[in-house]
C-alpha cells in the first residue's frame, strides 16, 4: 500500500504534504479512533519525502536519556574521554518526529520533545558534559482521545490538526479492503510524482508572497475565532503560503487562507469553523427558548404532583413540622462529567516497578529520569559522571596514563524517578436520605468525572456502597472505565445508612490492596451525607465509627478524603462528615464545594 493508494481521508494527506513543503507549519496531529488508518498515513508519509529528508520515530518507552542522547560507556572506557551519543531528537535533525499515542508518553517527555522543536536545540548537561545541540524536526503524531487529551498549551505547539471521524460510505470501505488486501485484489500502478513535487515545491515556496491585506486577513481572522496565542497566525501565515505554493500560485489569495483555516484552528476553538447564516430566525431562537421552558415547567409540574402525593394532608388548626421525604428505592441517571482539575500527590521515598501517569515515584529498575546516584543499585546502570569523580583522586596512585583506572568501589549507580498509578477507592453513601434533591444525581456526575481522570491517569478504581443494612462491594479493583460506569450508572438508592459497615468494607479491601502489593498507592474517598442510623452490631453508630477510624488510621500509605452531600442549610443538621474527617485527619469538602471547578480542592492544601 502506498500514500497515494490511501482511501480518502484528504485534509490529512493535505496536511502532511504541507510540512513536507515547509516545515515552518508547525506539524501536524491526528486524533480519531483506534484503528482508523492514522498511524498508517503517518508512515506511509516516509515514502513520499526526498531521501536526504529524515523520519524517526519515537517509542512509547521513550526516556529522557534517549531522546537527549547519552554517554556511550564502553566507547569513553576505551578512548579515555567523554563520547557522546546522539540522541532520537538530534537523529530528527532536518526531518520529521513521528511520535504514536503522544497522550500515553509522560508529560515530561511530550514538553521535551515540542519545547526542542519550537527552540530548534536542546541542552545536555549530564555527567560532566555540557552541549547545545541544534534540532530542528517536524512533529507528525497521532492520539486516541478515549485515551485522554492533551492539556491547551501542549496541543496549540501543534501547527495543524486533524479530527478522523469514521468512514461510512459503503463504497470507501470497500475501497479500504482492496487497497490492504492488494495481493487479492491488485490494483492498478499509480505514477508517483510526488517526491519529485515536494521537492520543486520547497524550493518555490520561498518565493510565495504575502501581500499585506492577506496578512491582515489573517490576524481579523484569529480574533474572529478568539485564537488568543500568536502561534495560530504565525502556523496560518506559514500554511497559507505552503498552499499557494501547492497550487501553482505566484502570491497568497483569500481562498488560499479560507483553504487551511481549517487545519490550522481545529484544536484553538471551541466550535466548528463555519459562518453563521445572517438570515437567522430570531423566532425560532425564541421558539426553542419557550420550549425548554416549557419542557422544564412540566418537569416541576410533575415533580410537585409526586410529592404531593407522597405527603399526608395538613390537619386544619393544627401546626406541623414537615420533614424532607425519604424517597424510595430508585436508579437516578448520571450527569454529563466535566474535565477536572489535576490531581497532586506528596512524592514518597518508595522504589516502585509498576508505571503509570499520577505521582512521581523512585523507580526500581532502569525506567526513569536519571535523578542523582548511588552506592548500590542496578549493576547495569552506571552513573559514569559520579564513578569517574570517585575514581579521579586515585588515578595517580593507580598510574592511570591516558586512560582512566576504575576500581570496583568507585562505581555509582543512578537512581530514577518516574510516574506511578494509584488505587482510587470511593465509598459511596447509597442510603434513600442520598435521593432527596435528587443529590446522587450531582454525587454520580462527581464520581464519574473522577473515574474518567483516573483511566486517563491509568490508575485503577473500586467501588463500595453501602444502604439498607449492609455494604458491598460493587466493582473490585480494576482498571477499565467502561465497567466501572456500568456499575455506577446502575447504582440503586434507598433504605438505611450503615455508614460504618462501609469503612468497615473499605478497611478490609484496602488491607488486602496492601498485602498484594507493599508499595501500592491508595486514596478512600468517602462519600456521604453524614446521616448514618444502622449500626452492625450492639454498640451505637458513633462507637462503631469511631473504632474503624481509628483501625483505617493504622494502615500506611493510604490518603482519606471525606465529601459531605449533608444540606446544611436546614436547621437539623449532624455535622456527621466533619467529625469523620477530623478522626481520619482527611481532607473535609462540604457538598457546595463540590463543582467542576472546585472537585480537586479534595486534596489537602499542602500538596495542591
Amino acid at each position: 500500500m502506498k500514500f497515494n493508494d490511501f482511501v480518502a481521508r484528504d485534509e490529512a494527506k493535505l496536511s502532511l504534504i504541507l510540512n513536507a513543503i515547509d516545515g515552518n507549519c508547525g506539524g501536524v496531529l491526528f486524533i480519531g479512533k483506534s484503528g482508523s488508518g492514522k498511524t498508517t498515513l503517518s508512515r506511509l508519509f516516509k515514502e513520499i519525502l526526498p531521501p536526504q529528508v529524515s523520519f524517526v520515530e519515537v517509542p512509547l518507552n521513550a526516556t529522557e536519556e534517549a531522546l537527549l542522547g547519552f554517554i556511550d560507556i564502553e566507547e569513553t572506557i576505551k578512548k579515555g574521554t567523554r563520547i557522546y551519543e546522539n540522541g532520537i531528537l538530534g537523529r530528527a535533525n532536518n526531518g520529521f518526529l513521528f511520535i504514536d499515542d503522544i497522550n500515553l508518553l509522560p508529560r515530561d517527555i511530550i514538553a521535551i520533545i515540542l519545547n526542542a522543536r519550537e527552540e530548534k536545540r536542546y541542552f545536555v548537561e549530564r555527567e560532566g558534559l555540557s552541549l547545545v545541540i541544534p534540532t530542528n524536526f517536524v512533529p507528525i503524531a497521532t492520539m486516541n482521545p478515549i485515551d485522554g487529551m492533551l492539556p491547551s498549551h501542549l496541543l496549540d505547539k501543534f501547527g495543524m490538526c486533524v479530527v478522523w471521524d469514521e468512514l461510512r460510505g459503503k463504497e470507501e470501505r470497500i475501497k479500504v479492503i482492496k487497497s490492504v488486501c492488494d495481493d487479492i485484489f491488485p490494483s492498478p500502478s499509480l505514477p508517483n510524482y510526488l517526491p519529485e513535487l515536494i521537492m520543486k515545491w520547497r524550493e518555490t515556496v520561498k518565493t510565495i508572497k504575502v501581500p499585506d491585506e492577506m496578512q491582515e486577513l489573517i490576524v481579523d481572522l484569529c480574533e474572529k475565532f478568539g485564537v488568543s496565542s500568536h502561534r495560530g497566525e504565525i502556523f496560518l501565515f506559514y500554511a497559507s503560503r505552503a498552499y499557494a505554493a501547492y497550487v501553482g500560485a505566484q502570491e497568497v489569495r483569500e481562498e488560499h487562507i479560507y483553504a487551511v483555516l481549517p487545519l490550522v484552528f481545529n484544536h484553538r476553538v471551541d466550535h466548528p469553523i463555519e459562518e453563521a447564516p445572517e438570515n437567522s430566525s430570531k423566532d425560532d431562537e425564541e421558539g426553542e427558548q419557550e420550549e425548554e421552558k416549557h419542557t422544564h415547567n412540566h418537569k416541576e409540574d410533575k415533580q410537585m404532583e409526586r410529592d404531593n402525593r407522597e405527603m399526608p394532608p395538613m390537619p386544619e388548626g393544627r401546626e406541623i413540622i414537615i420533614k424532607e421525604a425519604i424517597p424510595k428505592e430508585e436508579i437516578m441517571e448520571v450527569g454529563e462529567p466535566y474535565r477536572i482539575k489535576r490531581l497532586i500527590f506528596p512524592r514518597d521515598r518508595v522504589e516502585r516497578k509498576g508505571s503509570g501517569r499520577r505521582t512521581g515515584t523512585r523507580s526500581k529498575g532502569r525506567q526513569g529520569r536519571y535523578i542523582k546516584a548511588s552506592l548500590s543499585g542496578d549493576n547495569r546502570d552506571i552513573a559514569i559522571d559520579a564513578t569517574i569523580r570517585a575514581a579521579a583522586p586515585f588515578q595517580r596512585l593507580r598510574g592511570g596514563g591516558s586512560g582512566i583506572v576504575i576500581e570496583e568501589e568507585d562505581l555509582r549507580f543512578k537512581k530514577r524517578e518516574r510516574k506511578t498509578s494509584h488505587l482510587f477507592l470511593f465509598v459511596v453513601d447509597a442510603s434513600g436520605s442520598m435521593g432527596v434533591k435528587r443529590r446522587m444525581v450531582e454525587t454520580k456526575t462527581a464520581i464519574k468525572s473522577i473515574l474518567m481522570d483516573c483511566y486517563q491517569k491509568r490508575d485503577k478504581v473500586a467501588m463500595i456502597a453501602f444502604r439498607k443494612d449492609k455494604a458491598e462491594l460493587v466493582l473490585p479493583p480494576c482498571s477499565s472505565l467502561e465497567l466501572a460506569d456500568k456499575k455506577l450508572a446502575k447504582l440503586p438508592i434507598g433504605g438505611k445508612t450503615p455508614l460504618s459497615a462501609g469503612l468497615w468494607e473499605a478497611y478490609k479491601l484496602t488491607k488486602r490492596e496492601r498485602i498484594k502489593e507493599a508499595t501500592l498507592r491508595i486514596t478512600v474517598l468517602i462519600i456521604t451525607d453524614g446521616k448514618a442510623n444502622q449500626s452492625m452490631g450492639g454498640k451505637s453508630v458513633k462507637e462503631e465509627i469511631a473504632k474503624l477510624t481509628s483501625l483505617l488510621r493504622t494502615l500506611q500509605g493510604v490518603d482519606y478524603i471525606v465529601v459531605d452531600t449533608e444540606d446544611k442549610r436546614g436547621l437539623f443538621k449532624t455535622d456527621l462528615g466533619i467529625w469523620i474527617a477530623n478522626l481520619l485527619k482527611a481532607r473535609y469538602i462540604p457538598m457546595e464545594e463540590l463543582k467542576a471547578d472546585r472537585i480537586l480542592a479534595l486534596l489537602p492544601s499542602d500538596v495542591v
